[in-house]
């Protein structure tokens, strides 16, 4: 059988920062962040180029190693066959080990790129089998849902099958991000977590969760109550006790704070004329930054945009 046909104009890619867990939502929820890394795409005649400049440039490898080159590869085995040889350019603004989904940028990357230059690759690759592919690679759905599909996702599996709800959230909700320079890797975040938890703060929750869909998405004034934690953020406290103490004072505050992802980056959900003042409040340490909510997820872009 004759493997696929590429397209010889490279594709731009750009993929957001993302959010995930929001405090109460583990694994499950997650926000798409208007941060972004691009990437452009190129099948060449042979071999492998990887250019990287921004986050990573003086530590991601250059070769067949790296995550997006991965991800690359192992749409192209699903699409059918390989190219010959691949051109890779990455912008990368979304810090790397800091829970803002920088990991499932690069994976969304290399699947969306694939099957943009794969002739027919939207026809045989479709949402949610590029959810699946996302979720085989990254080993849980939350960021890399909210990272495919922009907005405020719900992620989930069904018979080991990945599946997402997309939803958005309310307009006058500003994201604060607070971002430190020490990197936390994700499997120490999660081997601090333990394989028992009280039953009562599985309980309590279960019930912040199905709150912080109401509150994200309509009532915002619920924000403070439904990103209340038992789960995961104190005991991941040994990792990044900086953080925790941080989330613990703005809560203290009345601002809604969360670890993002396993962390160490604190994320805020505020009301727009606040946004500016909540971010001041961390103090010497941190990069406080406000950013827009993502709507559209992963896209290709116009190489001159």
């Amino acid at each position: 059988m004759a493997g696929p046909a590429f397209r010889a104009a490279a594709v731009r890619v750009r993929t957001p920062a993302t959010s995930a867990n929001l405090g109460p939502g583990f694994d499950a929820l997650g926000l798409s962040l208007g941060l972004y890394d691009d990437v452009v795409v190129r099948v060449a005649e042979s071999g492998l180029h990887i250019d990287i400049a921004g986050e990573g440039a003086d530590s991601l490898p250059r070769d067949e190693s790296h995550l997006l080159v991965r991800s690359l590869r192992t749409t192209f085995d699903l699409l059918g066959g390989q190219p010959r040889g691949l051109e890779v350019v990455c912008a990368n603004r979304i810090p790397h080990g800091r829970g803002l989904g920088s990991s499932a940028a690069a994976i969304c990357a290399g699947i969306v790129a694939a099957r943009a230059v794969t002739i027919g690759g939207a026809e045989r690759l479709d949402e949610t089998a590029m959810l699946e592919l996302a979720t085989e690679i990254e080993g849980h759905p939350d960021n890399v849902a909210a990272c495919l599909l922009g907005g405020f996702t719900l992620a989930w599996t069904d018979g080991g099958a990945a599946r997402a709800i997309r939803m958005d959230p309310a307009d006058s909700i500003v994201p604060v991000v607070f971002v430190p320079g020490r990197a936390v890797a994700t499997e120490t975040a999660r081997g601090l977590l333990p394989r028992q938890v009280p039953h009562v703060d599985a309980a309590a929750n279960a019930g912040r969760a199905a709150l912080l869909v109401e509150a994200l998405t309509r009532r915002p004034e619920l924000l403070l109550a439904a990103t209340e934690d038992r789960l995961h953020q104190e005991y991941r406290a040994p990792a990044m006790p900086e953080s925790v103490a941080l989330v613990n004072r703005l809560r203290a505050d009345g601002v809604p704070a969360v670890i993002s992802g396993a962390g160490p980056t604190v994320l805020a959900l505020v009301e727009d004329s606040a946004a500016d003042k909540v971010a001041r409040l961390a103090g010497e340490g941190w990069a406080a930054n406000r950013l827009a909510l993502d709507a559209g997820g992963t896209s290709v872009l116009p190489l001159a945009a």
